[in-house]
């Protein structure tokens, strides 16, 4: 028994049946019994077809063909004595009342609607196609095989103006080969995309770039634009628009989505310009602000002021999974974790490329970490792995670099101070840059636990050449390695240790910090525009997780870094409690809103860090040498 449901567009209104379902038996020989009169249904959500439109059904020539087209429908409500069954496939009749519905027709219908024109149809076996929007289709088959014969096939229904979810953190875990097959659908075919990702690629390497340059891509949710600078460009010159996010709200956003949660509050970005919608999201070709961003509803919990999030949904979710099942079951490898499983959840087609496509029980179901429910089409990966950053060691060369010149000594000078922060069994962040040094000051034996923000717990020293593994970066994308005892996980659950202070110490770099403890380290208007990546989120509980500032006295202008006001955009407001430079440590008392200096490196006085202070600070009594 194969159903069919469908429209009765009779002209004589009288013929018009009562909104029901019904079941047209067709025989051996697929042809329909007599009297296949299908119900009228009423106010049907149908899915249109356009002559241009890469789906449409029936090219029809002849009188007897253009009176059959199908259209897709959500399942009309039927009578309470009527079970609520899923329909496979919906007809419209325009004029014939006796069709006659050959095994050829129904094939060729099925076969260019569930796309599967790689793949034998199985007649018997049950279809269900759901429609999700009637501006952007996106075909979620239930029931029949996720396997597509390639990334072409694949995404060549994707509609320009969708929201398109791109796994990945830099260009770790991103869906290359699925990317290169919507770059080759053309900027004629496929435009006016809402990307959303951690990061947006690197020209010419990989990543969202291929369709950021091919002009694909109309507006880009994400944390971090990075050292893109041609993507800078676009968005300084008014050709995209770029909405910043934290990575962790970001995260969070996404997951919310996956969960059926419309909405949440959030410490992350209080007090900042994300707050008030300050950040532009779209300038003209002059600079001019043409779209402002989205101030935020905020709420106090606590005596704390949070900020509302809404959950961001994508009509197609592009994944890379290193193991896939033919049921769409997943496992993902180390840090390609971070975006793949919530981006997976978010969307309503969800495709993923695989490297290696298993049978049906080859997975454990301890080694799943994407269940195939979340999974639609899954197609085999076939473009190479990118490192963006390969940092090497060279064997036995363990502990901190020698510095090589006068900047790199005063890096080592902060690093190493900063490494004196680091207790034994602590579990810290460390920032890009300098904060990432400090964990070559530690003794071999060290119990510390290295956090990074992409899904990594238990962060060890860069690899040797040997050891390189393209899936194992720090948030700097550098490659690393893994410690014993190491963890990984998605970037959900890795900023859910971050802002519920489950880590004890964060240390990151600064562009300016205040007396106060107010940090700004992602944006210099006008001319630096990357992002703020997770510092936002890394700096939301100061209560549980101390924030330490390693940075350099000045600027390379000779302008201070410590201000008495920061005048750059803020990271956090009295988020800081230690600030560690080149010349001193200063600690900060965030309830008072003083700077004391505690520690002068050697060879400097009190005096040179007046000279270099753009702060009020007060010297303690037993003032101390930095280590």
């Amino acid at each position: 028994m194969f159903q069919l449901c469908g429209i009765n567009y009779d002209p004589v209104a009288s013929n018009n049946r009562e909104n029901t379902k019904h079941r047209v038996p067709i025989d051996r020989e697929y042809h329909v019994h007599p009297d296949p009169i299908l119900p009228h249904t009423r106010n049907p959500i149908s899915l249109p077809y356009s002559g241009s439109d890469p789906l449409e059904l029936i090219g029809a020539s002849s009188p007897a063909e253009n009176d059959v087209s199908a259209v897709l429908l959500l399942p009309p409500i039927v009578a309470p004595s009527e079970p609520q069954l899923p329909p496979i496939l919906f007809f419209k009749h325009i004029t014939s009342r006796n069709h006659d519905y050959t095994r050829q027709n129904i094939t060729a219908i099925m076969s260019k609607l569930l796309r599967l024109r790689a793949r034998p149809l199985t007649w018997g076996s049950s279809f269900t196609a759901r429609q999700f929007s009637t501006t952007r289709p996106a075909l979620a088959v239930r029931g029949g095989s996720k396997l597509f014969k390639d990334a072409d096939a694949a995404v060549a229904d994707i509609k320009s103006g969708s929201t398109l979810l791109s796994s990945g953190f830099g260009l770790c875990g991103v869906a290359d080969t699925l990317i290169g097959a919507l770059n080759r659908r053309g900027r004629d075919s496929l435009n006016s995309l809402t990307a959303v990702s951690n990061n947006a690629g690197v020209e010419g390497k990989g990543g969202l770039a291929t369709l950021t340059s091919a002009g694909q891509v109309d507006r880009l949710i994400l944390s971090y634009l990075g050292n893109n600078k041609v993507l800078e460009k676009k968005y300084l010159t008014g050709e995209l628009a770029i909405e910043l996010c934290p990575q962790g709200t970001l995260a969070e956003r996404i997951r919310a989505a996956g969960a059926g949660i419309p909405a949440f509050f959030t410490p992350t970005a209080a007090h900042t310009l994300l707050q008030d919608g300050e950040i532009p999201v779209r300038l003209d070709k002059s600079g001019a602000v043409v779209e402002k961003g989205r101030k935020r509803e905020t709420r106090e919990f606590n005596g704390r002021t949070f900020l509302m999030e809404t959950a961001i949904e994508g009509d197609v979710a592009i994944i890379r999974a290193w193991k896939a099942d033919k049921e769409g079951n997943c496992v993902f490898r180390y840090a390609t974790k971070a975006f793949g499983p919530i981006m997976a959840k978010a969307a309503k087609l969800t495709i993923v490329e695989a490297e290696n496509i298993v049978e049906v029980g080859a997975i454990d179901p301890n080694d799943v970490d994407l269940p195939g429910i979340f999974v639609d089409r899954i197609v085999p990966s076939t473009a190479e792995k990118n490192i963006e950053v390969l940092k090497l060691r060279e064997e036995g060369s363990d502990g901190p670099p020698k510095a090589t010149n006068e900047a790199q000594e005063r890096r080592n000078r902060i690093a190493r101070r900063a490494s004196k922060e680091l207790k034994p069994g602590y579990y810290v962040n460390l920032g890009v840059g300098i904060p990432t040094l400090a964990v070559s000051f530690l003794p071999a034996d060290s119990t510390v636990h290295i956090q990074s923000e992409n899904g990594i717990l238990g962060m060890g020293a860069y690899p040797t050449k040997d050891e390189v593994d393209p899936d194992i970066i720090n948030a700097g994308k550098e490659t690393v390695t893994l410690v014993p005892g190491a963890s990984v996980f998605d970037s959900a659950e890795s900023f859910g240790m971050i802002r519920g202070g489950h880590v004890d110490v964060s240390i990151l770099g600064a562009l300016q910090v205040s007396a106060v403890g107010d940090l700004a380290n992602y944006m210099i208007p006008g001319k630096v525009f990357k992002g703020m990546g997770g510092a936002m989120d890394l700096v939301a509980n100061p209560d549980n997780t101390k924030i330490v500032v390693a940075t350099e006295h000045c600027a390379k202008d000779g302008s201070s870094k410590i201000k008495q006001q920061c005048t750059l955009p803020l990271t956090g407001a009295r988020v800081v409690s230690t600030i560690i430079t080149d010349l001193c440590v200063f600690e900060v008392d965030r309830e008072q809103g003083t700077l004391a200096l505690t520690e002068l490196a050697p060879g400097v006085s009190v005096e040179e860090v007046r000279s270099k202070t753009d702060a009020d600070f007060s010297v303690v009594d037993d003032l101390k040498q930095m280590e």
